[in-house]
């Protein structure tokens, strides 16, 4: 039969028993002697996880390790890319579980594109464009039982479930980090963004209609707000990166380019600067604190010294302007993959 691999046992027991049983040739009695429980309980397992591959994303993590037996690869880096402990998948879980927490939410997996995106549905049909992640990240969440599939076919679609829920709860989320960005004059309760809030300031605006029954914020606009919040999140994500936005409002600090790619987290740090200084002092203040620092209407206008209910007509303004710049600087932004 050749080396039998070892799994490791940071894997989930059914997966582990799985890969065991299909990829390694050991017996179910083999199992179950080893793991000291009955031959019944280990078939349980071996079959739901042969159960699972109905999901997309389950299915195309176990191809590959499957993959990499087959051809004797190493088998442990093609597992800790997906399965055991790795910074990148406890990073990225921050970043996209909470987002998939929100109001509306599904993260969608096509097995042709090397991404998945996380979208919110709107008002009319349309859909907001929250966050992109790695596919291979994407079947870590799966597997790990963080995200459960709600429709399979051509584009499959994902819902966070109570584990997912409980594990960004226990985490903590990324405040401790983003109360670093050094926000002029304000108290320590004021730097702590509301990341662990259920809908944002600027969703729960696109859901409100005005007198007339249309929303206050179309579709277009929130999906403009989305996009900047993407980037604003992605670019936490720099090692030891921590900034104080608003020095870029009034140009007085030059951004310097991180290189010739339009991806991942400096691309994305060069994207919100360069949208901040097209806003300009007012309306990228506005913008930052409410897309961004997930500040409410109500305490922006406090900070800002201005009158009441004042803030929404600038927040209006100031996503028209986002919206105008992203359709003049970067089209319809990066698709799926």
């Amino acid at each position: 039969m050749g080396c039998i691999p070892v799994f490791p046992r940071t894997l989930p027991d059914g997966l582990r028993l799985y890969l065991d049983h299909v990829d390694a040739g050991l017996s179910l009695r083999a199992l179950a002697r080893r793991e000291g429980v009955h031959p019944s309980t280990v078939m349980r397992q071996v079959r739901r996880y042969e159960n699972r591959r109905d999901d997309p994303l389950i299915n195309a993590a176990l191809t590959r390790l499957e993959a990499a037996l087959s051809t004797k690869d190493d088998v442990m880096t093609s597992i800790s890319t997906t399965i055991a402990p790795d910074p990148k998948v406890e990073m990225e879980a921050q970043r996209i579980l909470r987002r998939m927490a929100e109001p509306n939410t599904v993260l969608a997996y096509a097995p042709a594109m090397e991404k998945a995106v996380v979208l919110r549905e709107l008002a009319a049909g349309e859909t907001a464009r929250l966050a992109v992640v790695d596919g291979v990240i994407a079947e870590a969440f799966a597997l790990r039982e963080w995200i459960s599939c709600r429709t399979a076919g051509r584009i499959s679609t994902y819902v966070i479930t109570a584990a997912g829920r409980a594990y960004i709860r226990q985490s903590g989320g990324m405040a401790e980090a983003a109360a670093g960005f050094g926000w002029a004059g304000a108290t320590a309760a004021d730097r702590t963004p509301r990341y662990g809030t259920v809908e944002t300031p600027v969703a729960a605006m696109g859901r409100r209609r005005d007198k007339d029954g249309k929303p206050f914020l179309p579709p277009e606009l929130v999906i403009a707000a989305e996009r900047l919040r993407e980037d604003f999140e992605l670019a936490q994500m720099v090692p030891g990166m921590t900034q104080n936005w608003e020095r870029f409002l009034d140009g007085g600090v030059r951004s310097t380019p991180f290189g010739g790619t339009d991806r991942g987290p400096a691309a994305a740090r060069d994207r919100v600067v360069t949208a901040l200084r097209d806003l300009g002092p007012g309306l990228g203040d506005v913008v930052l604190r409410v897309c961004c620092y997930l500040e409410g209407l109500e305490v922006c206008e406090r900070r800002m010294g201005w009158a009441a209910r004042s803030g929404k007509v600038v927040l209006r303004i100031g996503l028209e302007r986002l919206r105008r710049h992203y359709a003049e600087h970067h089209g319809r932004g990066p698709m799926i993959g």
